[in-house]
């Protein structure tokens, strides 16, 4: 038997409220894109070995995974692609699930996605990776309650519940992301990610919080209802700015790298509806109607940012299903 799982990248937009003032922490705003992908297989074996991209890193994975569930068993995981790690676009969790989903089929265990993410310690503060490896398209999940929202070291979840999802529509494909991720210092992640959250603990933060729900509820989920690319897009650069204004302690700026604010500013120029960081980035996106659009706004980005800025520039349509999981 062999198991097969393919899971996408997703686009981190921000979150709505992360200090917790609504009574709520965190909750995210996010959507699942094609690409890139990471790309697994899994066969039974004696003893468990890995190989391909991420070796170490899938194989803590999979003991993690093994120990929970108390198994014996051996597997082979053969890493055929990966997403680019700390870079933005949800690495972590998608990795962690699909070594997960893989063991689970490949061992007969029947788990649900949510159950999964939990025995491997995701979704501590948000929850568009797992909504995204479950079902794609654009999600909103509702954070945790301030009670439970205690930030511990990654890979020390209990099995609490992950972020509900409150939103998921199907995203419209046409519309195209331009996605840059600028060769430059990775994005914040595990115990670096950890005191962050903690140095921003003390902001207040009630009225940006306000301001993005009033956003998110009467501009943003309407673009997407109405198919209006430009509004959207325009909600979009202005949560962007809310969120980058919060983080600036932290990430030293709006957004996280110098490249990066080139590339979006940029984009910008080039004729990008709407533009942003994902997550910690360093990868920035910018938004256009269409893939012919988007085509030209990298060509004019080529005569507008600098030389010395290096970056793996590529485009990308929202996904709106799950992960595939094929035996």
């Amino acid at each position: 038997m062999r198991v097969t799982v393919k899971a996408h990248a997703r686009l981190h937009f921000g979150f709505i409220d992360p200090d917790g003032a609504s009574g709520r922490k965190f909750g995210s705003i996010g959507l699942a894109i094609n690409q890139p992908v990471i790309v697994l297989e899994a066969t039974p074996a004696d003893r468990l070995s890995v190989v391909g991209e991420e070796r170490s890193r899938v194989l803590v994975l999979a003991r993690q995974f093994l120990r929970h569930y108390k198994l014996r068993q051996g597997a082979h995981i053969a890493v055929k692609t990966t997403i680019p790690a700390h870079a933005g676009l949800g690495s972590g969790t998608q990795l962690a699930l699909s070594v997960a989903a893989a063991l689970a089929r490949l061992f007969s265990i029947d788990a649900d996605v949510r159950e999964l993410a939990a025995v491997m310690g995701r979704g501590g503060r948000s929850g568009i990776g797992i909504a995204a490896f479950e079902q794609g398209g654009f999600i909103v999940d509702a954070g945790r309650k301030t009670a439970s929202s205690v930030v511990k070291q990654p890979g020390a979840w209990s099995l609490d519940p992950t972020p509900p999802t409150l939103i998921r529509y199907r995203f419209p494909e046409e519309w195209t992301f331009v996605v840059a991720i600028p060769q430059a210092d990775h994005g914040l992640a595990g115990t670096a990610e950890v005191n962050a959250f903690h140095r921003l603990g003390g902001r207040p933060g009630s009225s940006a919080a306000g301001r993005l729900s009033r956003m998110l509820l009467m501009q943003m989920l309407p673009a997407i209802l109405e198919r209006d690319p430009v509004v959207f897009g325009e909600s979009l650069t202005r949560i962007q700015r809310i969120v980058g204004a919060w983080f600036r302690p932290v990430q030293g700026g709006t957004f996280a790298t110098t490249q990066g604010a080139a590339l979006a500013k940029a984009m910008s120029r080039a004729g990008a509806l709407g533009v942003g960081q994902s997550s910690w980035g360093p990868a920035v996106y910018g938004l256009a109607k269409d893939q012919e659009i988007a085509t030209s706004i990298i060509e004019k980005m080529k005569e507008i940012v600098p030389s010395k800025i290096d970056a793996v520039i590529f485009l990308a349509h929202a996904f709106n299903r799950g992960a595939g999981i094929r035996a």
